[in-house]
């Protein structure tokens, strides 16, 4: 009788290891052979402060992003992904505002910026002799990733966190990019 008893409870230990390794074997081989291997990008500006105050990793890189979206902006844009993998997060929030502040605020950065670029992406940037990684125009209402030259892109920091002989090759960046003609600003960090 013992025998049979030690025999079943066997059976049902390797029938219940044997199910919960099919569950989630199956929940691994979704993930696998599922169609998008991006993260999803968040649009819902309702979460712009749970982002900049909670979800961005460091709190240095988005400090000059306003402390939340002011009353007074336009055409909010934004834009946070929080990386997957190997793969980089980023932050952009895009807003318009009078000429008047966004001149000041113009004033303000360009005072503050470590860098000065004008127009272009970050590939474009950081292939400048003594250049650094800025961002992509995650915001722009089309699928287009470049900044127009009606935008000055000031970094405010850019970090190298790579190895030697990888320069670049993990680090962050901040800063602004302004267009003064259509009175609008980005605030973006970005992480990789």
């Amino acid at each position: 009788m013992k025998r049979s008893h030690i025999i079943q409870a066997v059976m049902i230990v390797l029938f219940s290891l044997g199910s919960l390794g099919i569950v989630g074997g199956s929940f691994f081989l979704r993930k696998a052979f599922s169609n998008s291997s991006e993260p999803e990008i968040i649009t819902d500006t309702t979460r712009y402060q749970e982002i900049r105050n909670q979800l961005w990793y460091d709190f240095e890189d988005v400090k000059h992003f306003p402390n939340q979206i002011p009353t007074d902006a336009k055409d909010i844009r934004m834009a946070y992904s929080p990386g997957f993998l190997q793969g980089g997060s980023f932050f952009q929030i895009r807003l318009k505002h009078s000429p008047e502040k966004i001149k000041k605020l113009l004033s303000q950065y360009r005072n503050n910026a470590k860098y000065q670029y004008r127009g272009g992406d970050t590939n474009d940037h950081i292939n400048q002799p003594n250049g650094v990684p800025t961002t992509f125009f995650y915001t722009n209402d089309s699928s287009e990733g470049t900044f127009t030259n009606e935008y000055e892109i000031l970094v405010l920091n850019a970090t190298d966190r790579g190895k030697p002989g990888f320069k670049w090759n993990h680090g962050d960046s901040y800063g602004v990019a302004i267009n003064s003609s259509a009175s609008e600003i980005i605030y973006w960090a970005e992480q990789w």
